[in-house]
C-alpha cells in the first residue's frame, strides 16, 4: 500500500507527466502506451445535494477504487483508459465552488492504467459505478460523491429562511363578500394547517430532457418555473413548498417520490416540457398515474421516455433499496389517483387561461414518479419544446412566470374543493 501511496502523491504524478513530456520530445512517443480505451467526455455536476463526475469513453473501463485520509482524498484507478486531451485537462473540470472536490487531477499510473486522484474538501461516501451505453451517451463511469452526513429534507425545509414560522401560520383572512356570481374557488380557499407542495423540476445534470431546435434545455426550464413556483407558494400565509432538485443534477425517480414522502408532502407537482417528432405539436398537459393501461399512445409512449431517466440519468440501486423502491412504486392506491385527477382537471382549468391545451382532459399512464402511494401527484407539460413558438415562450422569463402563477392558481383551486386533513386525522 506505501507503495501504491508513494506513486500518486502529487510530485510523482507531476515526475511521471514530465518524463512522459520527454520522450515525447525527444523520441516523438506520445504519453499512451498502448490502444485502449478512449475518454471522450469528462462531465461534472457539481451541487449541495452531491457531485457528479462522469467519465464517457469508447469501451467498458475497468476501475479500482479507495480513500487516503491526510489529506482525504478518493484515488480512482481506470484499468485499459487511454491518456487523452480529456484526461488531460481534466483539472479543469472542477470549479471553486465545488462543495466536496478541492482539485481533479490524473496521470499514468503504470503501463495500461491512469490515475484519477480526487482532492476533497470535506467527508463523503462515495460510489463509483459503470453504466452502459444508452441513448447518445457512450460507456460512463460514474463518480458520486455524497456528505457523510446528509441533509435531512424536512429538516433543511424547516430551517430554510422561508420555511415553517416559529409561530402555527394563522387562517388566512376571509376576502370581501362579493357581488354573487363572482367569487371563485382560488378565492375561498381556506386550510387549518400548513400545507406542503413537493415541486418536481424534471430531468437534471446528465440527463437533459427534451431539448429545443433553439438550443433550450428542458431541464433548464423546469428548473427555472419551479424555482419560480416555489417563491410564490411560500408567499402564501399557508402553504410551504420543497424541491426535489433547485440545482443541474440528476435525482433518480424513486427518491423524488422518496423526499415528497419525507418532508409529509399534500401534493406532488412534477414540471416538465414536451417534445414530438412534429414541430407543430403544442399545448398543455396533464397527467395522473394509472393503475391499468395509459389513456392514449401518446400518454404511454410518453409515460415510457419519462421513465427512462434512470437509464439516461444513471442510477446505482442498493439491492435493499431497490426493493424498497419497488414496493413503494407498487403501493398505488385507487383514492389518491382518483385525487390526483382531481388535482389535474383544476390544473388544465388554469393553464388553459395562458396557453392552448393540447389535451382537454386529464391523461393517465404509468408514471414511475406519480408513483406516491398517499400523496395525490400529477405531472404538467408546460408547452412543447419542440415546437419552435412554445420554445420562445418557455425560455421567457415573464411567460415562465405566468406559468408559475397558472399552476399556483391550479393548487389554490384544487385545495379549495379539497382541504387537507389535518395531520392527527390521517392515517
Amino acid at each position: 500500500m506505501s507503495r501504491n501511496l508513494d506513486r500518486f502523491r502529487p510530485d510523482a504524478t507531476r515526475r511521471l507527466m514530465l518524463q512522459g513530456a520527454v520522450a515525447t520530445l525527444l523520441f516523438g512517443i506520445a504519453p499512451r502506451a498502448f490502444a485502449g480505451s478512449a475518454v471522450v467526455a469528462v462531465r461534472v455536476w457539481p451541487a449541495k445535494a452531491y457531485t457528479r463526475i462522469t467519465l464517457e469513453s469508447s469501451a467498458p473501463l475497468k476501475f479500482n477504487q479507495f480513500m487516503v485520509p491526510d489529506p482525504a482524498r478518493l484515488v480512482v484507478d481506470l484499468e485499459g483508459a487511454d491518456w487523452g486531451s480529456e484526461l488531460d485537462k481534466i483539472a479543469q473540470r472542477i470549479g471553486t465552488d465545488d462543495p466536496y472536490v478541492r482539485q481533479l487531477r490524473a496521470g499514468r499510473f503504470k503501463p495500461g492504467t491512469v490515475r484519477v486522484v480526487l482532492d476533497l474538501k470535506t467527508e463523503v461516501k462515495p460510489q463509483v459505478f459503470t453504466l452502459e451505453p444508452f441513448g447518445e451517451y457512450q460507456h460512463r463511469l460514474v463518480i458520486d460523491l455524497y456528505p457523510a452526513q446528509p441533509d435531512d429534507p424536512l429538516m433543511a425545509l424547516l430551517n430554510d429562511g422561508k420555511g415553517m414560522p416559529d409561530k402555527p401560520a394563522a387562517a388566512p383572512e376571509k376576502p370581501a363578500a362579493k357581488p354573487q356570481g363572482e367569487a371563485t374557488e382560488r378565492d375561498r380557499l381556506e386550510v387549518s394547517r400548513l400545507v406542503t407542495i413537493a415541486i418536481d423540476p424534471g430531468h437534471g445534470g446528465e440527463d437533459p430532457g427534451a431539448v429545443g431546435a433553439g438550443g433550450t434545455y428542458e431541464k433548464t426550464v423546469t428548473l427555472s418555473i419551479g424555482k419560480k413556483l416555489k417563491a410564490l407558494i411560500d408567499k402564501q400565509p399557508n402553504m410551504r413548498a420543497v424541491l426535489t432538485r433547485d440545482d443541474d443534477y440528476f435525482v433518480p425517480l424513486a427518491q423524488r417520490v422518496g423526499k415528497a414522502r419525507k418532508v409529509g408532502a399534500d401534493l406532488f407537482m412534477s414540471i416538465h416540457a414536451d417534445a414530438f417528432v412534429k414541430p407543430n405539436a403544442r399545448g398543455s398537459s396533464v397527467f395522473a398515474l394509472s393503475e391499468r393501461g395509459a389513456t392514449s399512445t401518446a400518454a404511454r409512449l410518453l409515460a415510457q421516455k419519462q421513465n427512462e431517466s434512470d437509464l439516461i440519468g444513471g442510477v446505482k440501486f442498493d439491492v435493499r433499496d431497490r426493493h424498497l423502491a419497488q414496493t413503494l412504486l407498487d403501493l398505488t392506491q385507487t383514492a389518491t389517483i382518483n385525487d390526483s385527477l382531481k388535482l389535474g382537471k383544476a390544473m388544465l382549468t388554469e393553464l388553459g387561461e395562458i396557453n392552448r391545451l393540447h389535451k382537454p382532459q386529464v391523461e393517465q399512464a404509468g408514471f414511475a414518479v406519480l408513483k406516491a402511494p398517499d400523496i395525490p401527484s400529477v405531472l404538467v407539460e408546460t408547452a412543447f419544446i419542440s415546437n419552435p413558438e412554445e420554445e420562445k415562450k418557455l425560455a421567457d422569463e415573464g411567460y415562465q412566470d405566468k406559468m408559475a402563477e397558472a399552476l399556483l392558481s391550479g393548487i389554490k383551486r384544487y385545495l379549495a374543493k379539497n382541504p387537507p386533513l389535518s395531520r392527527n386525522k390521517m392515517a
